[in-house]
């Protein structure tokens, strides 16, 4: 019972609605197995007292009374709730939906030929549609829908060669077009993530129309983003798509909003990545206005990559104050299987920042780091306070329990090298001659040279 399909979706209920489910299930309409009704009064008790659910044989007892038992029966009984549980969770969404609701009542309405009626659902409908406050790329298909159904409404009726089809058409356009740039933008995400190979189709045979739209933010945000993906030296595609991501950040949902968020932030880190420092501010930018108004949550959950990326954006710029609140007053909203340790983690690398060594070790020691490459962070940043603070005896016992952690662990491929390299470099520090320029710029250029090499900048800032 408790791995069920049904078990499953009953603990994600609130109490609230099981009591509506409850009502639901008791309409013959809505479900027609009785039995599916006591199961749920009998589940529902369980969940809201936080018991173990009940056994098979158990069930059967408490629905069937004294009649010897049936697994299938009991079985038939779980399928039977499972469908109505979802026909529920279905019906309650869609009458949730007022513009869907009265458009489809329209539609049922005009096919029993009655217009006069249909028109009313119609007008209901599209009002609602318009108290929204999204005006994103569903909000434009929605309206075409409107648009097609107010066309086929007025072909039942003597103004049936009033019918605006240039409009209907024209709101096909933008629709479309919305759709299309915003999948467009996603699949070049997806493409340069995954390194798959897409089909645009005709988005670029597309993209001079689009521009005749740019007054519509659901076109416009998608198309300067569409474009500063596919040419991203061109840095006034990007400032366009960030301009109007901020300045119509209300008009479109808060899913939605997070996704542009993390597009745009993206895009800023494979410009740091690739040498182009200049697009750290912007990124930070909308790091911070991001936290600000809670782009970033999913269902009240913070991402830990953005916890940990928002802070090395912060402490690259030296955003010192802000970083301290940002992992301050978003530990909250962590998993709690991570909590702890990326919190430590952060504070840690912000005191190192400081230079406050001994807090930041303090920090670093407080926390078990389970996941490997956080770990191996965490191990850095020790064995830069170490060299820094001239701590070689430490440092030797530190470079030697790195690359024993990587071969437990075995760190294969790029990260495997990655921290080896660093290994390899540091003892290369430790016996370096600092009044020696040729072997200083000899240690540079092997630096520079390696490939793939963690805290590089932090290398060569030691003989500089």
């Amino acid at each position: 019972m408790e791995k069920s399909k049904l078990a499953q979706l009953l603990l994600t209920f609130s109490k609230e609605e099981l009591r509506e489910l409850a009502k639901f299930a008791a309409t013959p309409f809505f479900n027609p197995r009785p039995e599916a009704a006591s199961l749920l009064r009998l589940l529902s008790k369980t969940v809201l007292a936080g018991k173990p659910l009940p056994g098979k044989e158990q069930v059967f007892r408490q629905i069937f009374d004294k009649e010897k038992f049936d697994d299938h029966r009991v079985r038939m009984a779980m399928t039977a709730l499972l469908q109505t549980t979802e026909k529920f969770l279905a019906v309650r969404d869609f009458l949730h939906d007022k513009p869907a609701y009265q458009i489809r009542l329209s539609k049922v309405l005009r096919a029993r030929s009655l217009p006069v009626h249909a028109d009313i659902a119609w007008k209901n409908g599209s009002e609602a549609l318009e108290r929204r406050d999204e005006r994103n790329a569903e909000y434009h298909y929605d309206f075409y829908k409107f648009e097609e159904e107010k066309f086929r409404v007025a072909l039942d009726t003597p103004d049936a060669g009033e019918a605006n089809l240039q409009a209907l058409s024209d709101q096909l356009d933008v629709a479309v077009l919305s759709r299309k740039l915003w999948q467009g933008c996603f699949l070049l995400a997806h493409q340069a993530r995954y390194n798959a190979d897409c089909d645009f189709g005709f988005l670029n045979q597309m993209l001079p129309f689009a521009k005749k739209h740019l007054h519509l933010p659901a076109i416009s945000i998608y198309y300067h983003c569409y474009l500063a993906l596919t040419q991203p030296d061109e840095n006034q595609y990007f400032q366009a798509f960030k301009k109007d991501l901020i300045a119509h950040d209300a008009l479109f949902p808060p899913s939605e909003l997070r996704d542009l968020y993390i597009l745009a932030i993206n895009f800023c880190t494979r410009r740091y990545n690739e040498g182009d420092h200049s697009f750290l501010r912007d990124q930070f930018d909308l790091y911070k206005i991001g936290f600000d108004k809670n782009y970033f949550l999913s269902e009240g959950v913070l991402s830990r990559f953005t916890y940990l990326n928002a802070a090395t954006n912060g402490l690259v710029l030296r955003e010192f104050a802000w970083v301290e609140d940002l992992i301050k007053n978003h530990r909250r909203h962590l998993d709690p299987a991570h909590r702890e340790a990326l919190f430590s983690f952060n504070m840690a690398r912000l005191e190192y920042q400081k230079r406050n060594f001994g807090e930041a070790l303090q920090l670093l020691q407080r926390a078990e780091y389970k996941e490997t490459m956080l770990a191996l962070a965490a191990k850095t940043i020790q064995l830069k306070i170490y060299y820094e603070t001239d701590e070689y005896d430490l440092l030797e016992s530190h470079l030697q329990a790195i690359a024993a952690f990587i071969r437990r662990k075995k760190v294969m491929g790029y990260h495997r090298e990655n921290y080896l390299n660093l290994v390899q470099f540091v003892r290369k520090l430790l016996v370096l001659n600092p009044l020696d320029k040729k072997e200083k710029q000899a240690f540079r250029e092997a630096v520079e040279e390696a490939r793939p090499l963690a805290e590089k900048e932090w290398l060569l800032g030691q003989v500089n």
